[in-house]
């Protein structure tokens, strides 16, 4: 519950507090429109037990460089997260807070697109297999039965 809390307030802070996203986004402080490089969010926090230690993972999506930049700027603004995370939820003790960079939703997405493109290959495959079936039963073959007389036919029971 106490880490709900936690990841609420922290995404909050995303959002609306200009430190963390001039942190985060360096650019923005020069005008650069914030939605565009790189989306920062919080996908999950662990509490230790006796409440001292939080670990947040950071999901960064956009390229190299705006994971880079936004990780350390959420490191350098650990001491300013822990201050006004125990501010706003009114805290004795603030946790020491750590940001990990969580990859498990960029390493799903490339699983997604590796499955799909599995899944195009086989349809593919699928299809080419189809035409092949439909060229052998060609009315060609039908032609050669027509000549027969359907007195020399033998059916099977």
């Amino acid at each position: 519950m106490v880490a709900k809390q936690i990841q609420r307030e922290l995404s909050d802070m995303l959002l609306t507090d200009k430190v963390l996203q001039y942190a985060v986004l360096p650019e923005a402080a020069l005008g650069a429109d914030r939605y565009l490089s790189s989306l920062t969010t919080i996908s999950d926090v662990e509490v230790s037990a006796d409440l001292q230690v939080v670990k947040v993972y950071v999901s960064v999506f956009g390229d190299d460089r705006g994971k880079e930049v936004a990780i350390a700027g959420l490191k350098s603004k650990a001491k300013y997260v822990r201050s006004e995370l125990g501010r706003r939820m009114k805290l004795r003790l603030s946790p020491e807070i750590r940001f990990i960079e969580d990859e498990s939703l960029e390493r799903g997405s490339r699983v997604i697109a590796i499955l799909d493109r599995i899944k195009a290959s086989k349809e593919n495959v699928l299809d080419e297999d189809d035409e092949f079936s439909e060229s052998s039963d060609s009315p060609q073959d039908d032609r050669d039965w027509e000549g027969d007389d359907p007195d020399d036919i033998i059916y099977v029971k």
